[in-house]
C-alpha cells in the first residue's frame, strides 16, 4: 500500500511569522491524524520558524531547492548540510518554475537529488510538460527525457524513499486542472517509464502525487485515480481552511 501524501509549497510567499501562524493552524486541527503523510514547504526564510512549530508533531518539513554543491562560494545558495540543520526531511527537485524560469536542465536536477539522498534527505522530483509540448503530442516523450535524466546513474538503493510529483506547466498557477483522466495518465506513465528504468517492484512503491492548482473542489476526484497517490498543492496551501480540506479529502 502506497500511503497518500498532500505536500503544500508555499513558493516565495509568507513570512516567518506568517509560517508560524499558518503551521500552528494546521497543526491544532492535525493532532493525531495519520490518514495521510503531511508535508509543508516554505521559503528558506521560515524553515527554523516551520521546525520550531512542527518539531514535536508528524507533519514533515520540506525545502523549495538546494544548491548540488556540499559548500563553498555560492553566494545565495543553500546546501543539502543545511537543510538538515534546518529540520528538513525532504527537498523539491526541478520544480517546473525552477526549470523552466531558472533554466535548470535534468542534468543539474540530477546532481541536486545526489547531494539530497547524500544527505540522508528523500527528495521530490517534479516533473511535467508545457502547454506547447502537450499540444504537440510530446507529452510522454517530455516525461520519460525528464525521470531518464534527472535520475541517471541512480541505483534502486538510493531511491527507495523517491516521490515523484507530475506538474504538468500549463496547470501550475494559472487555475486550470488537469482533468482527473489526464492527471491519471501521466501519473501512469510515470510509473511505467519507472518499471522500465527500474524494475516493477520500486516503480509500484513509488508514490506518484500530481501538482496543478489542486483545490478542496477537485482533490477527491483526483484521488480516486489507481496511480495517483496525492498531491502538490501551490495556492491552496497558504490558506489554512482550504489546506486541511484537501489533507482530510476522504472525509
Amino acid at each position: 500500500m502506497r500511503k497518500p501524501i498532500i505536500a503544500g509549497n508555499h513558493k516565495m510567499n509568507l513570512t516567518p511569522l506568517q509560517t508560524r501562524n499558518l503551521l500552528t493552524e494546521l497543526v491544532k486541527n492535525l493532532i493525531d491524524y495519520d490518514q495521510v503523510e503531511i508535508i509543508v514547504s516554505p521559503p528558506f526564510t521560515s524553515l527554523a520558524m516551520a521546525d520550531e512549530v512542527l518539531r514535536a508533531t508528524d507533519i514533515q518539513l520540506a525545502a523549495q531547492n538546494v544548491h548540488q554543491a556540499a559548500q563553498g562560494a555560492y553566494t545565495g545558495e543553500v546546501s543539502a548540510k543545511m537543510l538538515k540543520a534546518s529540520g528538513c526531511q525532504w527537498v523539491i527537485c526541478g520544480h517546473s518554475e525552477r526549470r523552466n524560469l531558472f533554466q535548470e536542465s535534468n542534468e543539474l536536477v540530477n546532481k541536486k537529488i545526489r547531494a539530497v539522498t547524500a544527505m540522508g534527505l528523500k527528495p521530490i522530483l517534479c516533473v511535467g510538460e508545457t502547454l506547447a509540448e502537450r499540444e504537440l503530442g510530446q507529452t510522454n516523450q517530455v516525461l520519460a527525457r525528464q525521470i531518464s535524466g534527472s535520475l541517471q546513474g541512480f541505483q534502486q538503493s538510493d531511491l527507495l524513499e523517491l516521490v515523484v510529483a507530475y506538474e504538468p506547466v500549463w496547470a501550475i498557477g494559472t487555475g486550470k486542472t488537469a482533468a482527473s483522466a489526464d492527471a491519471e495518465a501521466g501519473c501512469q506513465f510515470i510509473r511505467s517509464h519507472l518499471k522500465t528504468q527500474f524494475g516493477p517492484k520500486l516503480a509500484d512503491s513509488i508514490r506518484i502525487l500530481y501538482g496543478g492548482s489542486v483545490k478542496p473542489g477537485n482533490i477527491k476526484e483526483l484521488m480516486a485515480e489507481k496511480n495517483i497517490d496525492g498531491a502538490l498543492v501551490g495556492g491552496a496551501s497558504l490558506k489554512s481552511a482550504d489546506f486541511l480540506a484537501i489533507v482530510k479529502y476522504h472525509e
